[in-house]
């Protein structure tokens, strides 16, 4: 009887440890949302748009003006978007925990608000208020 019970035991702990692996597992890394270090780097760092999603998930060709385009993000919360002979400044703030990202346009009272879907050192997916995905990467 006291043999029957420790395999029990035995098997019970296999089981409750294999479940506490799947569990930790299972929540884990799979969302890539960065620091704000990421975003800007140590000074300043440019994206470039490298493709672009509808709500739907289907894939919408970047114009060549698109595909021109560059947002550069400064350590200092400023940020400056540019291509084709325009340029457009501001200044963001990255909420981390809310996975927000936040652009002012100078002279404007709009705020562009974009949930950050991934953010590493060399990519980053920003997801717009009309389900809209951007996908970018750095230069």
């Amino acid at each position: 009887m006291n043999l029957r019970n420790l395999n029990f035991r035995s098997a019970w702990a296999k089981l409750i440890t294999m479940m506490l692996v799947v569990v930790l597992w299972s929540c884990g890394g799979n969302e890539e949302v960065g620091t704000e270090s990421m975003l800007s780097g140590a000074s300043s760092k440019t994206w470039k748009a490298n493709k672009e999603l509808n709500a739907a998930g289907d894939k919408d060709k970047l114009t060549k003006e698109e595909k021109q385009e560059t947002m550069q993000f400064y350590a200092d919360g400023r940020f400056a978007l540019g291509g084709g002979g325009s340029l457009q400044t501001g200044t963001w703030t990255y909420d981390q925990t809310a996975k927000r990202l936040s652009l002012q346009f100078e002279g404007q009272d709009m705020t562009e608000n974009f949930e950050v879907t991934k953010l590493t050192d060399s990519k980053m997916e920003l997801r717009a208020t009309d389900g809209s995905v951007m996908q970018m990467e750095a230069e």
